[in-house]
């Protein structure tokens, strides 16, 4: 194909013998241009032009260059790569950071977070989130923090945290509401508070929002409008069903079903085929709606992957619906592989990027180091920096896989310190008692792996649901032994068996006493100590004597002899010398970006952070 004579084509051919601010502001109007009408060239070109940015010299730093790499990143953004679009997305931060410029500095972090919370690393796009907000609230910029909130939202969404999500809605609405200019986001929060509203059983909140929306949308015209509408007529539709309005909700999923057709969409049939096949199911035509679905789920399988979870999920509920429970634990446990993989293998991209970012500013550096001094940084960077540093997103992971049980984000810390203090009581040498500290803070990003159907789920678990939980130790081992971090496998031996029993009737392999790996053992004893003395969903808070007496009852059956009175001992001895044990264990907590993010976005909610974050004893 020749591009030879486009006008982006003539600006690159330009750029490396006269690389200047005012030819990159040029290629970044271009890029907007071409982004706006896109042709089959838009591809090729979006990649020469990457290639060129990237063989400019870092010295060279405007908002043209800024402009530029957040096109490319835009481009791999609506054409579903988002992997591709975080290397220009985090140029982009790097070069507004350097530019000085707010603005744009906004800008780019509100993208790369967007590309980060699609590729599911939560924890660094709540970061880049917080620090945008930060930015424009200071700017007193509402448009750009209205957009910001709504990103916070669909990221706390997608961790399925709905209560956190409505909230972040909640505030982009009031920011929009005396913008005529802001209306689209007004409408795209009310929609996103229906569907979170149908996932807290809010059916109401939902309802309300829903018909607000659909009162206030023009008649589409666009294939965008129209895929938008069916989005709508599909919330509106199961909100019906959930307070038994059917006949309602066949109005709302046959209208669906009209405007699928003319959208042109496999995204569209698959939304509208999910609210008729539960709209069938609720109207007692079990067969045709499960068919319905099934036919949803073959769709999305063969041409929209990325709306496969949710397909599933529309067929489990409809098979527990018609009453089949045993036909969606099928469905369920291709869910849970489905999760497992995608998650798996995103949060090893992430993190074997962050390896390359790390090794890539190591040798940077120590390039300089070596004219200046001849020595290397790595000589100068103590082995624990760097075992941290490499460990680090990892961890972030682990706090975020712990969130539904512990909104603090510091039960990681606290079991990882007293893993350690408990370690270095039994005798374990110094180095070792550091990397079980590490290690033992990611003992549950198995959790990663479980469908949030089986996380959430406020009764009681089947034993089959029961079963797919368990498999969070030996998916956290599994992931952790792929890191590429020689050091990890003490973590992989704390995921895999802080499950297990000392009698031999824990799991996932059923070891018994000393067969069971000595970190594991030890972790066991600080998660559970943990987990008894703090609230969670489904239990409150014990004082610490009502949980040594319990952890004492377990000696020999639970927990190893030995370990336990150790353990019974230092717990007092801890609490005279340290006073709050919490803040003691749970310092390194501070220290998290993702944790600090967090707090930053509720306090910028004005809402009281003990009440978001504090189940402290």
């Amino acid at each position: 194909m020749d591009l030879s004579n486009t006008p982006l084509q003539l600006v690159l051919d330009r750029i490396p013998t006269g690389a200047s601010p005012e030819l990159l502001d040029r290629m970044g109007d271009l890029l907007r241009k071409e982004l706006a009408s896109p042709s089959s060239e838009t591809g090729l070109l979006v990649e020469a032009a990457y290639s060129a940015l990237q063989r400019i010299p870092a010295s060279l730093v405007c908002a043209g260059r800024v402009s530029s790499l957040l096109g490319v990143m835009n481009h791999y953004y609506r054409a579903a790569n988002p992997e591709a679009g975080l290397a220009p997305a985090r140029d982009a931060v790097a070069f507004a950071r350097e530019l000085g410029d707010p603005i744009w500095l906004c800008k780019a972090l509100k993208c790369l977070g967007s590309l980060l919370g699609d590729t599911r690393d939560i924890p660094n796009a709540i970061a880049c989130y917080a620090e945008a907000i930060e930015i424009a609230r200071r700017l007193n910029d509402v448009t750009q923090e209205s957009a910001l909130w709504l990103n916070i939202g669909a990221a706390n969404y997608y961790s399925a945290h709905y209560g956190d999500a409505v909230a972040c809605y909640q505030k982009a609405i009031e920011l929009a509401a005396d913008r005529p200019d802001l209306q689209g986001v007004r409408r795209s929060a009310l929609s996103n508070i229906a569907v979170a509203a149908l996932h807290l059983g809010d059916v109401g909140r939902g309802l309300n929002a829903i018909r607000q929306v659909i009162q206030e949308s023009e008649s589409p015209e666009s294939a965008a409008e129209m895929l938008t509408q069916v989005h709508h007529e599909n919330h509106y539709a199961r909100l019906l069903l959930e307070v038994g309005l059917v006949e309602q909700a066949r109005e709302r999923a046959q209208l669906a079903k009209k405007v699928a057709v003319r959208a042109h969409s496999a995204r569209a049939d698959v939304l509208a085929a999910i609210a008729e096949g539960l709209t069938e199911i609720h109207a007692g035509n079990a067969d045709i709606g499960l068919t319905r679905l099934k036919r949803a789920v073959e769709r999305a399988r063969a041409q929209m992957p990325s709306m496969l979870h949710d397909a599933l999920a529309a067929l489990i509920k409809g098979y527990e619906t018609a009453g089949q429970p045993d036909a969606a634990l099928v469905y369920l446990r291709e869910v849970k592989r489905l999760h497992q993989d995608g998650r798996e293998a995103q949060v090893l991209m992430h993190h074997s990027q962050y390896l390359r970012r790390i090794d890539q500013s190591l040798d940077a550096d120590a390039h300089d180091t070596l004219e200046m001094h001849q020595t290397t940084l790595r000589d100068q960077l103590s082995d624990r920096d760097l075992m941290r540093s490499r460990t680090s997103m990892l961890e972030q992971q682990s706090v975020a896989a712990e969130l539904h049980d512990d909104t603090t984000g510091e039960h990681c810390y606290r079991v990882g310190r007293m893993s350690s203090i408990l370690a270095r009581e039994y005798g374990v040498d110094e180095h070792t008692c550091f990397l079980i500290d590490l290690a033992a803070r990611m003992h549950d990003i198995g959790k990663l792996a479980v469908p949030d159907a089986i996380l959430l789920k406020p009764g009681k678990l089947t034993p089959e649901e029961r079963a797919i939980m368990e498999t969070h130790t030996t998916a956290g081992a599994e992931l952790l032994a792929k890191s590429n971090v020689p050091q990890m496998y003490v973590a992989e031996e704390i995921a895999r068996h802080h499950h297990e029993r000392f009698d031999g009737n824990g799991y996932p392999a059923r070891l018994k006493g000393s067969m069971i790996p000595l970190a594991a053992r030890i972790t066991a004893l600080a998660d559970v100590f943990d987990a008894l003395t703090h609230v969670r969903p489904y239990k409150h808070a014990w004082t610490i004597d009502e949980s040594l007496k319990e952890i004492a009852s377990l000696r020999g059956k639970h927990f190893d002899p030995e370990l336990t009175d150790l353990f019974l001992a230092l717990i007092p001895r801890l609490q005279r010398e340290k006073g709050d044990l919490d803040a003691f264990l749970a310092e390194e907590a501070q220290n998290s970006p993702f944790i600090r993010a967090r707090r930053q976005i509720a306090a910028a909610l004005k809402k009281d952070v003990n009440d978001l974050f504090d189940t402290r004893r």
